[in-house]
């Protein structure tokens, strides 16, 4: 699979130079590459862990416990609208 370096860096907001984007886009390929690799790798009947080195389940039940308060977690949003957060379009022809 050919990655896009540019596109990559552009999406995490990075500026890269032309020998940085050199220098990352074989990284890039060669990380989907190994993932790819892993995905192959037969999991039937291999249960979760929380850990590599635990032997603990991983799921719990759900608990419902207090929360911040809204207006205490949006205090020091850069940008609101009302009672949400906005945040700015990243996806190429995402719906504002």
């Amino acid at each position: 699979m050919k990655i896009d370096a540019r596109y990559v860096a552009e999406l995490a907001r990075l500026e890269l130079s032309q020998k940085e984007l050199e220098i990352f886009q074989p990284q890039l390929e060669s990380i989907v590459k190994y993932v790819e690799k892993i995905s192959e790798v037969d999991v039937e009947g291999v249960k979760p862990m929380t850990h590599a080195h635990s032997r603990v389940n991983a799921w719990r039940e759900d608990e419902v416990k207090p929360s911040m308060d809204r207006e205490a977690a949006l205090a020091n949003a850069p940008a609101r609208l009302g009672d949400e957060f906005l945040l700015p379009k990243i996806v190429e022809g995402a719906e504002s």
